[in-house]
């Protein structure tokens, strides 16, 4: 009886227990790896904001009682966290110490990114650093405070920073880029603090900014990068996202594609196809580019009214590496192109992303078959951390914006920005605006933080940021301006390219049809193609779309499941929201 009990409590030979895995750095690898697919943003061209808009407009965008708490889902996921808690309590059992550290260093990485976006998105969340099993009672604890999950994410990022290699590795978390996310979250973390008024017991809004600025510039001053530069500021800017392989010079972590081993994404359908939403960039956006001296194009007279060749011309060089303007092509193709009202609902087309169309064998745009890599981290970004912390932290320098974002502005030969100037005359008329900007910034760096948050949009297009960044300054009110687009006086034929050919064509309702011209596109006004003023105006595509307007009591962050709060009535639901229970 004795002896088969024991035949009984063997493992079976087809199964891998945790006593048998973590034994060595491959082991260690590999459980490793779903962390990178799990975690990171493969497609964060496709986030909608207030400089981006879709033919259909996210629930975010249109507010009110389009937003609603979902049953499950949401956001609130777990699974990641406990692959990463399960690596840590069982890593000591590998007897390379070397790989112990390095992974122990990754896991520890990872789940700082881990909170860092449940953070955003939720605000206070329940910490957890080790399993959990069916029966554990932590299952159903209350959330932490926020102040306490930073405190041990900033525990975490510490310790990958002292012990992650420091060699370039573009697709593996290094050194660098655990400093990158410590200056990302913690610069977050600050402002938000800041501009929500939000103290709590523990460390300031200062201290995060401190610590966001310490990092960046531990990375500036020591790491191995540096801006992506032929010497090109005409296709510099543009070549860094449409290059199959990322810049190893500036990205610090990068996604890898690769398109013959079907590892792909659709970057460049997304602006090419009519299928894919429709993305257009917003005229209110379009108008924060700077003239190429530096000059405020909203300072210009008429510029409310001016043509799409006249409003795209002598701009900061990065806007017509963003989006088609006149004499538009394609990467290493001649045919020129006009922006395309069927694709764009704007009109202001983006080709951020967008590959040359002879990159792939057989990719005709339409398969979504894009292989550039896509950016998580890279220099220009942190350069941004760095200048906007110091800037809230009133101690910027002219010197600190000379190795920062002057750095990303002689990229693509624009003049640098003198803070001096920008805080002696802020840009009221726009940025500082209800209408156009953020009215609620006031303090006595006033303009520059003005000009960094511009700088920052433009730089960081589709990179993801937009709505983390309009949440964490208060100016969830942006999300209520115009989604506008291009500027028409009225019916008649449109030369959008530059050559002095008509690429489109107005006309009333109730008139004839102009008789079709090959490669000219024709538009019927009020139903074809919505102008604000009916005849005239900015294309305003979602004039008939409801919009409820941004929640100031709510909509900062997330709601929590219903399953969740149902399985666990100790999480309290996030303020505004109505999700039927009473607990």
């Amino acid at each position: 009886m004795l002896s088969s009990c024991d035949l009984l409590d063997l493992t079976p030979k087809d199964q891998i227990s945790q006593f048998d895995y973590f034994k060595n750095a491959t082991d260690l690898e590999l459980f490793s790896n779903p962390y990178y697919n799990d975690l990171l943003d493969k497609s964060p061209f496709d986030e909608q904001s207030d400089v981006i808009v879709e033919s259909i407009l996210s629930a975010v965008l249109t507010g009110g009682n389009r937003r609603t708490v979902p049953a499950s889902g949401g956001g609130w996921s777990w699974g990641t966290l406990r692959r990463i808690n399960t690596l840590l309590e069982n890593i000591d059992q590998c007897e390379d110490e070397v790989a112990v550290i390095k992974y122990t260093a990754v896991s520890r990485f990872f789940r700082a990114y881990f909170y860092y976006e449940k953070v955003v998105r939720f605000g206070d969340v329940p910490w957890y650093d080790k399993q959990l099993g069916s029966a554990d009672e932590d299952l159903y604890k209350p959330r932490d405070s926020r102040e306490l999950i930073m405190s041990k994410m900033i525990e975490d990022i510490d310790y990958a920073i002292a012990n992650l290699p420091a060699e370039v590795s573009t697709y593996r978390v290094n050194k660098w880029a655990a400093l990158a996310l410590k200056s990302r979250f913690c610069l977050f973390e600050g402002t938000f603090r800041k501009y929500h008024n939000l103290n709590l017991g523990g460390n300031d809004y200062k201290y995060y900014l401190t610590q966001s600025a310490i990092a960046a510039k531990e990375l500036i001053d020591n790491g191995p990068y540096k801006l992506y530069s032929t010497g090109n500021p005409t296709k510099d800017y543009l070549m860094l996202f449409a290059q199959k392989n990322a810049s190893p010079q500036e990205y610090i972590l990068a996604i890898k594609f690769d398109y013959p081993l079907g590892i792909r994404h659709n970057a460049s359908a997304y602006t090419l196809v009519s299928t894919q939403g429709r993305p257009g960039l917003t005229r209110k956006f379009v108008n924060s580019y700077l003239m190429k001296d530096g000059s405020r194009f909203t300072d210009k007279t008429g510029w409310q009214e001016m043509s799409f060749i006249e409003e795209t011309s002598n701009r900061d060089p990065r806007l017509a590496q963003s989006m088609r303007t006149p004499g538009y092509t394609r990467i290493n193709d001649t045919r020129v192109l006009a922006p395309d009202f069927n694709i764009a609902v704007t009109g202001y087309q983006s080709v951020k992303f967008v590959q040359d169309p002879k990159s792939n064998s057989s990719n005709n745009d339409r398969t979504g078959s894009s292989d550039c890599d896509m950016p998580v981290f890279r220099l220009a970004e942190v350069f941004l951390n760095y200048a906007e912390a110091k800037a809230e932290l009133g101690t910027l320098t002219q010197n600190d914006l000379d190795i920062s974002i002057n750095k990303l502005r002689k990229r693509v030969g624009m003049p640098d920005l003198d803070m001096a100037k920008a805080n002696s005359n802020p840009d009221e008329r726009y940025l500082g605006s209800e209408k156009y900007g953020y009215p609620n910034v006031s303090e006595n760096n006033r303009g520059v933080i003005l000009e960094i948050r511009r700088e920052r949009t433009i730089e960081l297009l589709q990179e993801g940021f937009r709505l983390s960044d309009l949440f964490r300054w208060k100016a969830g009110k942006a999300i209520d301006q115009s989604f506008m687009g291009v500027y028409f006086p009225g019916p008649g034929e449109y030369d959008l390219t530059g050559d002095g050919k008509p690429d489109i064509v107005l006309y009333l309702q109730n008139t004839a049809k102009p008789a079709s011209k090959e490669g000219v596109v024709t538009y019927e006004l009020g139903t074809e193609l919505l102008l604000s003023n009916g005849t005239y105006g900015y294309v305003d595509f979602h004039q008939k779309v409801e919009r409820n307007g941004f929640n100031e009591q709510r909509d900062y962050l997330y709601p929590i499941p219903i399953n969740e709060r149902t399985l666990n009535n100790n999480l309290t639901q996030n303020p505004g929201w109505n999700d039927g229970l009473n607990f």
